[in-house]
């Protein structure tokens, strides 16, 4: 029962403790009717049956039930449950209510209030509600949550209210909002280093882009010497970005795209774009909004309670800042930043892609607006490493070359990807994908067109797991792809099993997107 505990607490975790995405989740994921629970529901039904004596059904369960812990608590997770002060009082409540059930249970038992429990010894009784409770720990698990509701919103306005006082006692500090679709932590980083060639720059670190992260990133990292603070700001639903802007107050604000990611939850473009602009909307009027035009839904969308400054790569229109002249070689991209006021900043970097670039215009634009050089911005450029899992390109000992895009896959970073690998001409150039999540209605049409495009462009195609992969296979199937270089296997470890028998040196893997734990 603990152990079935802690895998929906897990869960819930993973889905940002929001009933209503563990909810769905449950549904899609078939959680709610697996096979361990089915099997409990089995042995529940085996235990009050007159087959087998009491002894033989007591044994029977116990040692079922010690199979599913051993198996439940071996299994290895790419995000192990963080066992925080929030889960804990999760875990706490949790177990209070399955005393309470017992022991509501064992009570009416003892006083003879149920002629039906008669039939049934206390052993009987005592495993069938161990039973029942497991069978139903998602139930637990969500109420909860809802009981612990008043208890988390009084401890986030405490932290709130502390993070506020911070922010407050610094107003000579330099506040920069990032959101988007896509981007929006490469986009951060690259700011980060650049803007450290002048000033102390705090960011929020890893995917700390929720209020709660921001807050725990003001309360714990910020400093009274910091002179800018780079704030990623991320969202799921209307009024996630005003949330985190009513706290922050940025005075500079990025959009880097507005694309279909988490159309499950935000249920149409309007909203996601909506949504991506609460940072625009925010700015005081003496602010900036910078904005990437390369996004219809973004560069159709009006600005004018602030300056605003777009630009673009693939799509010039309208940019005050472009990127051209983009070479790609063995050593990164050389680029030109050109911008309406005349500015011509020639730029290499190691990083490769054009959504990389993207995100590089953006960081200088803001770079150029706090007054750093082209010295200063030319250097850090050129000295920016690769953010771990964002297309990062790495040689291994055995001459392969590995692609690492694993990171949030989307559908302009996905083709992205595919079209950087299909730049390399050495060798065998290998996808391995389990394909795009949380894209609503559109996520079988656009998977089967990434699977159209890997057909198309390049020479083997590893897809892994079963949520994408009829659409990801049709898309293929529909080019000329050979058939024996497609390869569908169930999990990432199956796949790494393939690729030890097909790899050879001047090989080329792409790893695009990696499935959260919630998602088979």
């Amino acid at each position: 029962m603990l152990v079935n505990f802690r895998h929906d607490i897990h869960m819930l975790q993973q889905n940002s403790y929001r009933i209503d995405r563990y909810w769905r989740w449950l549904n899609n994921s078939g959680d709610i009717s697996s096979p361990t629970r089915m099997v409990n529901v089995g042995i529940m039904l085996l235990l009050f049956s007159t087959l087998l004596t009491p002894a033989v059904n007591a044994i029977i369960v116990a040692c079922t039930c010690c199979v599913q812990a051993y198996i439940l608590l071996r299994k290895k997770f790419k995000k192990p449950l963080v066992f925080t002060p929030r889960v804990k009082r999760i875990y706490s409540v949790c177990a209070i209510i399955s005393i309470a059930i017992s022991l509501s249970v064992i009570l009416t038992v003892g006083r003879g209030g149920s002629d039906a429990f008669l039939y049934y010894t206390g052993g009987q009784l005592s495993l069938g509600i161990i039973l029942f409770l497991c069978i139903f720990s998602w139930a637990i698990a969500i109420l909860a949550v809802w009981v612990l509701k008043p208890v988390e919103a009084s401890i986030n306005a405490k932290y709130r209210n502390e993070a506020i006082s911070i922010l407050k006692s610094m107003p000579g500090l330099k506040i920069i909002g990032i959101t988007g679709s896509y981007g929006k932590t490469s986009t951060k980083h690259y700011l980060q280093r650049i803007l450290s060639e002048r000033y102390d720059v705090l960011m929020t670190p890893g995917s700390y882009n929720t209020p709660m992260g921001v807050i725990r990133t003001i309360r714990e990292m910020m400093k009274p010497y910091n002179e800018v603070f780079i704030c990623e700001m991320g969202a799921k639903q209307v009024g996630d970005i005003k949330e985190i802007c009513d706290m922050v107050h940025p005075q500079i604000g990025i959009v880097t795209a507005v694309g279909p990611m988490h159309l499950e939850s935000f249920k149409s473009m309007e909203n996601v774009r909506n949504t991506k602009f609460e940072l625009i909307d925010a700015l005081p009027s003496d602010g900036l909004g910078i904005i990437n035009n390369d996004f219809e839904w973004s560069a159709d969308r009006p600005v004018n309670n602030v300056k605003a400054v777009r630009y673009g790569v693939s799509s010039q229109d309208d940019c005050e800042y472009v990127a051209t002249d983009v070479k790609y070689s063995p050593s990164g991209t050389q680029f030109t930043v050109e911008g309406k006021d005349g500015t011509r900043l020639d730029l290499h970097t190691r990083l490769v892609g054009e959504c990389n670039i993207s995100n590089l215009v953006a960081a200088v634009i803001v770079a150029l607006h706090l007054g750093l050089s082209h010295d200063e911005i030319r250097r850090a450029v050129d000295s920016i490493d690769q953010v771990e899992h964002r297309l990062n390109v790495k040689r291994s000992p055995g001459g392969v070359t590995i692609i690492d895009d694993a990171f949030n896959s989307n559908p302009s970073g996905s083709r992205m990807a595919v079209d950087v690998l299909s730049q390399f001409k050495d060798g065998k150039r290998i996808i391995v994908t389990p394909g795009m999540i949380e894209l609503g209605s559109e996520q079988e049409k656009l998977n089967w067109e990434l699977g159209k495009q890997i057909g198309e462009k390049l020479d083997v195609a590893v897809i892994v797991g079963a949520y994408n992969r009829n659409a990801l296979v049709d898309g293929i199937r529909s080019t000329d792809f050979d058939e024996d270089n497609l390869h569908i296997v169930d999990s990432f470890a199956d796949s790494q099993v393939l690729l030890a028998k097909i790899l050879k040196p001047g090989d080329t893997v792409l790893y695009e997107n990696d499935l959260p734990d919630s998602f088979k």
